[in-house]
C-alpha cells in the first residue's frame, strides 16, 4: 500500500455517491456487491473506484480506504451491514435444518 504523504486533497471534491462507494468499499464489499447495493452497473462502480484512486492518489483499494479514512471521508460509527445477498453461502452454512 502506497500513500503519498505530501498529498493535500480537498474532501469537498468527492461527490455523495462517491462517498457511498468509499464507505461500502471500506466495509469489504466488492464492486459487484456495491453496484447491487447502489442500484448502478458493475462497470460504473469500477470506473468510479478507478477515478477515486487517481484523485486521491491511492494505488489500490486498501490504499484508497486508508486515504478516505485519513481525509475524514468515512463515518467511524462502525461497519455497515453486509447483508446484500452475497452472504447466502454463509447463511446456509450457519443454518441447520430442524429435525
Amino acid at each position: 500500500m502506497t500513500i503519498t504523504p505530501e498529498f493535500d486533497a480537498d474532501a469537498s471534491c468527492i461527490e455523495p455517491d462517491e462517498r457511498r462507494i468509499l464507505a461500502l468499499l471500506y466495509t469489504g464489499l466488492n464492486d459487484a456487491s456495491i453496484a447491487r447495493r447502489l442500484g448502478v452497473g458493475h462497470r460504473t462502480v469500477q470506473r468510479k473506484v478507478q477515478r477515486l484512486m487517481e484523485r486521491l492518489q491511492a494505488n489500490g483499494r486498501v490504499a484508497l480506504g486508508a486515504r478516505a479514512q485519513e481525509l475524514g471521508l468515512l463515518r467511524t460509527a462502525g461497519p455497515a451491514s453486509r447483508d446484500d445477498g452475497d452472504n447466502d453461502i454463509q447463511r446456509r452454512r450457519h443454518h441447520r435444518p430442524q429435525p
